[in-house]
């Protein structure tokens, strides 16, 4: 199977490094995205906005043969959601690493300072508990020197979709800050947060308790959850 991972915030196709053994290991061909602006510290990203990480994702898409799993972190999740719209029919399995699909309308992040084009990574005072489960020091000074502007326009953007295709295709969540029973609460309130998720026909709920960049945190744990959600779209 074809494998597309697409990062977070901040993040290139190097932060999936230690979680793609594991897929590898089992036959699957892994393509880990660096998606515009993100390319190096003082890539340009004026103009690069939602839309734009969304066509990188489906011409990744479209340069492959035959059915594609997607897989996407945090922003990365709104963003292979946009790309499952637009080509429902080749897509066969979501996968939404602490993140979910992002509805019509939605935005990621506008609440993220920017500076110019750029949101820089913000102090580590300006995530919840949360997000830091298990982020120790040392994993914070290494993300934050690897740590890419992410383009304005990406955070900002509004979704927009048009194919009601996109909620026949699986998906697999891997929820790490909140656990899969509160997911399931809000599903079931019909909570704004997860409206996308509660349409789409089929969900598969996952906990892998830590923060909210398990890719350092629990890299072999979240490889074996995405191999074991790859293995259920084969």
């Amino acid at each position: 199977m074809d494998v597309i991972l697409v990062p977070g915030f901040w993040l290139d196709a190097s932060s999936w490094s230690e979680v793609t053994p594991p897929l590898v290991a089992a036959g699957h061909r892994v393509h880990p995205m660096t998606l515009p602006g993100l390319e190096a510290a003082d890539a340009p990203r004026a103009g690069i906005g939602l839309r734009d990480h969304i066509d990188a994702v489906v011409a990744a898409v479209d340069a492959l043969d035959g059915p594609v799993v997607l897989v996407g972190h945090s922003g990365g999740g709104a963003i292979i959601h946009g790309a499952i719209d637009r080509r429902p029919d080749r897509v066969v399995h979501a996968i939404y690493v602490d993140s979910g699909p992002l509805g019509e309308g939605g935005v990621i992040n506008d609440q993220l300072p920017a500076e110019g084009d750029d949101v820089p990574l913000p102090p580590w005072d300006g995530f919840d508990d949360e997000d830091l489960v298990d982020l120790d020091d040392g994993l914070r000074t290494m993300f934050r020197a690897r740590a890419i502007p992410e383009p304005k326009g990406v955070a900002y953007d509004r979704q927009h979709l048009h194919d009601e295709r996109r909620y026949e295709v699986p998906a697999t969540v891997i929820a790490c800050e909140f656990p899969t029973t509160l997911l399931t609460e809000w599903m079931d309130a019909g909570h704004p947060y997860v409206e996308e998720l509660a349409r789409i026909r089929d969900v598969e709920l996952v906990d892998l308790p830590t923060g909210h960049w398990p890719q350092f945190t629990k890299p072999a744990e979240l490889g074996a959850a995405i191999l074991a959600a790859v293995n259920r779209a084969s």
